[in-house]
């Protein structure tokens, strides 16, 4: 892939060259199932990358192994300049400096917003209460939840515990953040205001590794977009590449089904999921 370095360089000046992941002849297998088959892949610090293709391919596997909650099979991830698949590896003081929001919230029911933001602040980075209550009401403000601080998530939304999620790992202050399909379980009229969120992270220079079906969100906000299938990356580029104008048929197919359900042929391309992709064309 263009511009990967070999992974002894990004070991040593990972940091100082600007790259914020570095993944290099990846492969993850479950048992017998191959689901990562060699990925490459560098992201940039202050990039956003959009990861899309059909369930099944690999995708969210990716995210996962870049954070180590699935150990790799073979091959190497470096995340700001320090390689996480090394077995000496400190991955919590890693962890530290990335950002995870999921597909489920995955938020304290017996917590307030407020309680969910600070909680981690105080045991992990050891914040005094004042000062965790100060920055859980900062990122509270910026995803638009000023007023929802002492609200429990089941008196919240979908869309509004996933931006309780959302700032919970800002709080953290994160040099990166991975999305792992952060829309994919909310009802289409929630989607927007997540997004909106995630459009202002990438306006401030926040380093973004997203898992989505959004093609809205890639085609606008994406820096690049990555194309997976069956276990590899098939294509990357632009947005106006391979979104708009793809070059390889596996692509095309694949985007032929999600903008335009009513035209794809059955069988042609595999499913993408319960919740499809919502795009604003």
């Amino acid at each position: 892939m263009t511009g990967v370095k070999e992974t002894t360089v990004v070991k040593e000046t990972g940091e100082a060259d600007g790259i914020a992941i570095h993944v290099a002849g990846l492969h993850k297998s479950f048992g017998a199932l191959e689901v990562l088959k060699g990925i490459d892949l560098t992201v940039r610090r202050g990039e956003v990358v959009c990861v899309i293709g059909p369930s099944g391919s690999g995708k969210s596997t990716l995210l996962r192994c870049v954070n180590l909650l699935e150990e790799p099979t073979s091959g190497s991830v470096t995340v700001a300049g320090t390689e996480v698949t090394d077995p000496d590896v400190d991955i919590d003081r890693v962890r530290r400096r990335i950002g995870m929001v999921f597909q489920a919230f995955n938020l304290f029911p017996h917590l307030t917003a407020l309680e969910n933001l600070t909680i981690a602040q105080r045991r992990v980075l050891r914040r005094d209460k004042a000062e965790a209550v100060r920055i859980g009401r900062d990122t509270l403000r910026r995803v638009g939840l000023s007023d929802k601080e002492s609200a429990y998530p089941a008196q919240l939304s979908g869309g509004q515990q996933q931006r309780v999620a959302i700032a919970r790992a800002l709080s953290m202050d994160p040099e990166l953040m991975l999305f792992d399909e952060p829309t994919s379980a909310l009802d289409p009229e929630l989607v927007g205001d997540v997004l909106a969120v995630m459009r202002a992270l990438a306006d401030e220079g926040m380093t973004m590794l997203v898992v989505t079906h959004e093609m809205s969100f890639a085609r606008e906000v994406a820096d690049r977009v990555v194309f997976m299938d069956d276990g590899v990356i098939v294509e990357e580029g632009g947005p106006e590449q391979v979104v708009s104008d793809p070059v390889h048929p596996r692509t095309r197919a694949f985007l032929t089904r999600v903008l335009n359900p009513a035209a794809a042929r059955v069988g042609e391309v595999p499913d993408t999921g319960p919740h499809g992709a919502r795009i604003d064309r």
